[in-house]
């Protein structure tokens, strides 16, 4: 028998009102998801994400370009009509409305700036436009005050007062981070320059040596000696960038080991094995060529007969693992520690240096780690992450 009309209207109207409650549903659950709690925790998300995202803008420290980026976040923070960050000698950014102030507003900040003290404009003081009051904190570096943190408002009462003062320190803190990443930078460029001076003294004059001994015997050999000569201290001095790959450092050291054995002739013997894939990895500019060196100068040179250095360089997962081998004299571990103590001078320079550049770069898990005990030659590992964002070669 046939469906009547009024049994197919019935039907449609309960497939309507089912779709009707799974579209409500739906936008009900989906609603709660992009919610985020409760009105305190959202408010904490939006003060949090401001804060990171004017962090970034700061990371070089106190710049026009960055804080002007950094200002449109921490307005939002003080929920203020204007805010201004300045140096010790002038604006670098302004945010918001009252653009009348800006023009007086150094005269403003002097005080704050000299006395280090957070000073309060009320409204219709001298400069602040009549209509806005005004609340002027210091932003330290250490003992240094180096800039001010300025946010206008029809009031300024006690929380915005306190609420300037404290983001006024947290961009403090940022500048403070920026000039310790720019003194790392410095320390590291100092170190390479220490490694150069390093390489340059011994090495430069005992490979002069061994070139000059093949000129009347083996002019051909003497020929190919300067060109190797040439290609590693063009590297060695270069003054571009502080990362380097495996595969450049590792040509490095093959040029190295080539003057080297112009000078030792045999008693130097070389193995290398190295995994292609780890080729492309990013490790500090000269962090494996003076552990070769260290091995060739302390391990084999004191040595009698020949001596057999060992390089690998294996995928570890998320590393990649280089050891440097030798069958050297080898050294006491009581030295060896004062040695990467900073504690000793002279000897095993470029060992120390290495040890601490990597700690500076990837963290004290990453230092050297070194087994050696006299007359038991040397084995020295380093692990550096594949992956390294922001390090370029």
């Amino acid at each position: 028998m046939p469906d009547s009309p009024l049994l197919t209207a019935a039907a449609v109207a309960v497939i309507a009102m089912a779709i009707a409650v799974v579209v409500g549903v739906g936008l009900k659950v989906l609603r709660s998801f992009r919610e985020l709690g409760t009105d305190a925790e959202r408010a904490t998300y939006h003060t949090l994400h401001a804060a990171s995202q004017a962090g970034q803008h700061l990371r070089r420290g106190l710049n026009p370009a960055g804080a002007a980026k950094a200002s449109r976040q921490l307005r939002t923070l003080l929920a203020c009509e204007a805010l201004a960050i300045t140096d010790t000698s002038g604006v670098l950014a302004w945010d918001g409305g009252a653009e009348d102030i800006r023009p007086r507003l150094m005269e403003l900040a002097a005080d704050v700036l000299a006395s280090g003290r957070t000073a309060v404009l009320s409204a219709g003081a001298e400069g602040t436009g009549g209509h806005l009051s005004g609340v002027i904190a210091p932003v330290r570096a250490g003992t240094r005050v180096v800039g001010a943190l300025a946010a206008f408002a029809p009031s300024a009462g006690a929380g915005l007062v306190r609420a300037t003062g404290e983001v006024a320190d947290w961009v403090a803190v940022q500048v403070e981070l920026a000039e310790l990443d720019a003194s790392r930078t410095l320390l590291m460029e100092a170190e390479v320059r220490a490694l150069r001076a390093q390489i340059s003294p011994h090495f430069i004059y005992n490979s002069l040596n061994a070139i000059a001994s093949f000129i009347n015997t083996d002019p051909e050999r003497a020929r190919e000696l300067v060109v190797e000569f040439a290609d590693f201290t063009r590297y060695s001095f270069r003054r571009h960038g502080d990362f380097t790959t495996l595969a450049e450092e590792l040509r490095c050291i093959d040029r190295y080991l080539l003057l080297e054995r112009a000078r030792f002739g045999e008693r130097v013997q070389v193995s290398l094995r190295v995994a292609p894939e780890v080729l492309g990895t990013v490790i500090p500019f000269l962090s494996l060529q003076p552990l070769v060196e260290n091995a060739v100068r302390h391990g084999l040179e004191a040595k009698e007969g020949p001596g057999h250095i060992t390089i690998t360089a294996e995928d570890a997962g998320a590393f990649a693992e280089v050891t440097i081998e030798d069958d050297g004299v080898g050294m006491d571990p009581e030295q060896l520690r004062s040695v990467l103590a900073g504690h000793t001078d002279g000897d095993h320079v470029g060992l120390r240096n290495v040890d601490a550049r990597l700690r500076q770069v990837y963290g004290n898990d990453h230092g050297l780690v070194v087994e050696t005990a006299p007359g038991e030659g040397t084995l020295i590992t380093m692990r550096v992450p594949k992956s390294q964002p922001g390090h370029d070669a």
